[in-house]
């Protein structure tokens, strides 16, 4: 009897073990995890059973799109996925006495989220999707997955514009616990994080992934920080095409407009003065208005504006010099030719005063031929000056004109010297960076 009382007790314990362990259902791990009715500590107590104890937050971002880098606003648009992970010690379970449950997603309102933000975020939050469920395993660590279009603020370095590298920071800070009660730390390691953002890279415009660098800090109000380091490398070729090589290019036409003759020169070189300062006006509107470092750029289309500016003094310098060589000698010359015919006036007057009046001698009176011969000899000069004279004020103006040509080679030679050299300067400041970087 008491063997058969045994038996029947060990059928009864064995009947409700079975029922109890059969119990598969995600309504009995709720209820077991006191989250099948509402509870307001799980919802806002930081998840420790000691409260000295730090809860440790691991967070991961990958940077998926690069949608927009804003120069004037001092701005850049991505689009990002932030993981985070942490325990949360009211939520761990025995799996075997679930059928092998090992995880459960529940709603992100049911149970305490880290009050995570990020420092530099600009945005209007309308981009960004966080995940209304959360993930929580047997052990109790808690896994939140947000998607967002984050438009943070950065400082951007453009002297080296359009061969430039920016570097931004994403710091992500708790708002209300300290490092002692909250700490951050980093879910993978550099390398790995850089290779999968470039990897899964939707899209990059003309900026290329260089490197994303974690670093775990602490600010000054004793809060830990993670901050992601993304270093951005602009691709300059559609910048080369728009406005250096226009430039270049401009400047070469301006010195071989050296080898214009006329008028033209002059308006030539004015049309190549309008079109850099059109060029000038195009890239205003790129780069933002500082007053700490001026970009590249910018330096070498005001030195382009000014070596063109001053060729075109030069032409009208040159110009000037010309006509006045020439308005000299023609003055010269009529001056000249006023006093010959002066001197003729007077001979043939000479020579009309010489006969008698009112009388009409004989064709060869006797004398005639020495008198006619002396007024013969004195017209002879006065009719070989003008020619004499005339090459005299010639060899003068090519004289002047042969110096106004020695002092235009001069500063042609001077300054296709300074555009040379300037040009190798500015792009040695440019290119050698990068290469030494590479």
């Amino acid at each position: 009897m008491a063997a058969l009382r045994t038996l029947i007790v060990l059928a009864i314990a064995a009947g409700c073990s079975c029922s109890w362990s059969s119990d598969c259902s995600y309504f009995g791990l709720m209820n077991h995890l006191n989250l099948a009715t509402s509870n307001k500590v799980l919802e806002i107590v930081r998840p420790v059973k000691n409260w000295t104890t730090t809860t440790l937050v691991q967070l991961g971002m990958i940077l998926d799109a690069i949608l927009e880098v804003d120069e004037k606003l001092q701005t850049v648009t991505n689009h990002i996925w932030i993981k985070m992970y942490w325990i949360n010690e009211f939520l761990t379970w025995n799996s075997s006495e679930f059928c092998g449950m090992d995880i459960l997603t529940i709603p992100s309102s049911m149970i305490w989220i880290p009050d995570i933000i990020i420092q530099e975020d600009a945005s209007d939050n309308r981009g960004s999707q966080d995940d209304a469920l959360v993930s929580v395993l047997s052990s109790g660590l808690v896994r939140v997955n947000t998607r967002l279009q984050l438009t943070y603020a950065c400082k951007f370095d453009l002297y080296r514009f359009p061969f430039d590298t920016q570097t931004c920071n994403i710091t992500f800070s708790s708002v209300n616990y300290d490092e002692n009660l909250v700490k951050l730390g980093k879910l993978t390691n550099d390398t790995i994080l850089t290779e999968v953002s470039d990897q899964k890279m939707l899209t990059d415009g003309e900026w290329k992934l260089v490197n994303i660098e974690s670093i775990i800090s602490t600010s000054v109000t004793l809060k830990s920080k993670l901050v992601y380091r993304i270093s951005l490398q602009r691709k300059p070729f559609l910048y080369i095409i728009n406005l250096i090589l226009p430039l270049l290019f401009l400047l070469v036409l301006d010195l071989a407009s050296f080898f214009i003759s006329g008028g033209e020169k002059l308006g030539f070189k004015m049309t190549i003065l309008l079109s850099i300062f059109v060029l000038l006006l195009i890239l205003k509107d790129i780069l933002p208005s500082t007053e700490d470092t001026l970009p590249l750029m910018a330096i070498y289309c005001v030195l382009v504006f000014t070596l063109v500016w001053i060729s075109v003094l030069e032409t009208m310098l040159i110009s000037f010099l010309k006509n006045l060589a020439c308005s000299v000698g023609e003055e010269t010359h009529s001056s000249k030719i006023f006093k010959v015919k002066t001197q003729q006036e007077e001979s043939a007057g000479a020579a009309g005063s010489a006969k008698p009046e009112g009388s009409n001698p004989p064709m060869d009176p006797p004398g005639g031929r020495g008198l006619l011969k002396l007024i013969l000899d004195k017209q002879k000069p006065a009719q070989n000056n003008p020619e004499r004279q005339t090459n005299d004020v010639g060899k003068f103006s090519c004289s002047r004109l042969r110096l106004v040509k020695i002092f235009d080679s001069v500063l042609f030679v001077l300054y296709f010297t300074t555009v040379v050299f300037s040009q190798i300067f500015i792009f040695t400041l440019w290119i050698f960076p990068v290469i030494q970087n590479q």
